[in-house]
């Protein structure tokens, strides 16, 4: 795909005397939109503790609390997408931010499992009107030579959010019930909507595209049915089941009609043309890949940390922080390496060493020196830093900046897809991987204990606390068949980094070609360029 010939537009110039706050509130409204994820990540223990400390959730309903903000928020990006660049990306940004924000307040006082999926859904419809704005804004307050700066700062802005979210969620969990990680969101709305009005300008596309309910209708539905037969499966540790595959089969079906559909509409959610180009796919690809493996990962090493090695939310919080720091650090200077050393040299090696780190979870028991999980740690947002930078600047230089919004929103709805699939298959892996491990150790159990506790080790140790003295016996087992569960794991996820890995080292542009001195935007690279 290429960029059109003609001048690009300049930046009036007093938006951008003031480029760089608008940058910061940007990331304000970002933060929130991240920094709910990475507090969740520490408290799924607590959640799945039982009432009053906890809601008593099951693996399975934790994963729905985080899938249903993210099949929402995946399901609702491209039309949140074109509706800004309709109706004006700083009014959508203004009115996801409250829906975020009602969620968020609701979601605190969630009283079962149901209610809180129900009002992570919520906070999923608010953040779907959030995040792509901020990119789309960004990329009309700054000039092009500036851009791969700002995204490189933007993209810095996550591994901030994912740095203070788990400490966050610590503290907070120390000294507050479980909806704080929750209602921690409201203040920062109120502040981000206020900084917003004052100084953030708005910008549309003038010639958008129209809404199209129809697809995005079949989009979620095909997903959720999609994701609940593989969370099924994991919960009966049998995927041949009729019931499972027949859900499975229909979300498949659904997505299907999905791109029929969007391939004959005369104004389609999605643009099935945008991928034949080879580059752009390749980008837009990767992105899931690398949010599969690392979202189904994440999930578990909580329970690692916390379940089988004992460490408080906070101290989980404070073990997170390399990969943080790490993303926080790098994703702004990626811009460099990728100068030096173009962009496919830079994120074949950045997915390589993913996918190792990924892979060295399979070494970890119940006794690793914990220094050896935070080189890991530091290793993995090195090279998340050095995927999402250049990966992000390919997808949103690939098309013209008035469709800015439209290819944020592609960006972000694939790395949400890919993230929902991968905590639910790689969950489904580490359920099913677990339940047969210790299912043979749960004969001594009432039979109406026996699904609990084989579901997850929370489920298991949770039953073996019930029973007291007599339920020690099963704290070994349990931490044994987690261990192995986990090892299986992340084998998965780190063969499916190897697949992205191949992907950006077969299809992404060696180098990016300098800004044109008429003002004119350059071609991207061709895959076949070197």
């Amino acid at each position: 795909m290429t960029t059109p010939d003609a001048p690009a537009p300049r930046v009036p110039e007093a938006v951008h005397r003031r480029r760089w706050a608008i940058l910061g509130v940007l990331m304000l409204s970002l933060l929130i939109v991240v920094l709910d994820n990475s507090i969740l990540n520490v408290a799924v223990k607590t959640i799945s503790t039982p009432a009053p400390t906890g809601l008593g959730a099951s693996q399975s309903e934790l994963e729905w609390a985080i899938n249903a903000y993210t099949l929402v928020f995946a399901g609702l990006l491209f039309s949140a997408g074109l509706l800004g660049d309709r109706l004006g990306r700083k009014k959508v940004m203004l009115g996801g931010l409250v829906v975020f924000g009602l969620g968020s307040a609701l979601a605190a006082t969630a009283g079962s499992p149901g209610e809180l999926i129900g009002f992570r859904a919520l906070m999923g419809l608010g953040a779907a009107f959030v995040m792509p704005a901020t990119l789309a804004v960004l990329m009309n307050v700054f000039e092009r030579e500036e851009q791969p700066k700002a995204i490189g700062i933007w993209a810095g802005g996550v591994g901030l959010a994912i740095a203070i979210g788990p400490i966050t969620g610590g503290i907070l969990l120390d000294h507050f019930w479980w909806g704080s990680v929750f209602l921690i969101n409201v203040p920062i709305v109120i502040v981000a909507v206020a900084l917003m009005l004052w100084l953030v300008p708005d910008s549309r596309d003038p010639r958008p595209g129209r809404v199209d309910p129809v697809g995005v209708v079949l989009s979620v539905v095909g997903l959720v049915l999609l994701v609940y037969g593989i969370i099924r499966g994991g919960e009966l540790a049998d995927f041949t089941d009729v019931t499972v595959l027949g859900t499975i089969a229909a979300g498949l079906a659904v997505l299907a009609a999905f791109v029929i559909f969007e391939k004959r509409s005369d104004h389609p959610s999605i643009d099935i043309g945008h991928f034949r180009n080879k580059v752009f796919s390749a980008a837009v690809a990767v992105i899931a890949l690398v949010f599969f493996a690392l979202m189904g990962v994440t999930f578990f090493s909580v329970f690692y940390t916390q379940s089988v090695r004992g460490y408080s939310p906070l101290e989980t919080g404070l073990l997170l922080l390399p990969l943080a720091l790490a993303q926080l650090v790098f994703a702004p200077r990626a811009r460099l390496v990728v100068d030096r050393v173009g962009i496919r040299a830079t994120t074949t090696g950045a997915m390589l060493l993913i996918a190792a780190t990924l892979a060295s979870f399979a070494v970890l028991d119940a006794d690793t020196p914990i220094w050896l999980l935070e080189i890991i740690f530091f290793l993995m947002g090195t090279g998340m830093a050095h995927i999402m930078t250049p990966i992000s600047v390919v997808i949103m230089q690939a098309l013209p900046r008035e469709k800015a919004g439209s290819a944020s929103a592609l960006s972000n709805t694939f790395r949400q897809v890919g993230g929902a699939l991968g905590i639910a298959v790689l969950g489904s892996v580490l359920s099913a991987a677990y339940r047969s491990g210790i299912e043979d150790k749960l004969g001594v159990l009432p039979e109406h204990l026996r699904h609990t506790a084989g579901e997850s080790i929370e489920g298991t140790l949770g039953v073996a606390a019930g029973l007291g003295p007599e339920g020690r016996s099963l704290i070994g087992p349990a931490h044994d068949a987690f261990l192995h569960a986990m090892h299986v794991t992340a084998l998965c996820g780190a063969g499916v980094a190897l697949v992205g890995a191949l992907v950006v080292a077969l299809f992404l542009p060696g180098r990016p070609r300098p800004v044109r001195n008429d003002g004119k935007e350059p071609e991207l690279v061709s895959a076949t360029d070197r």
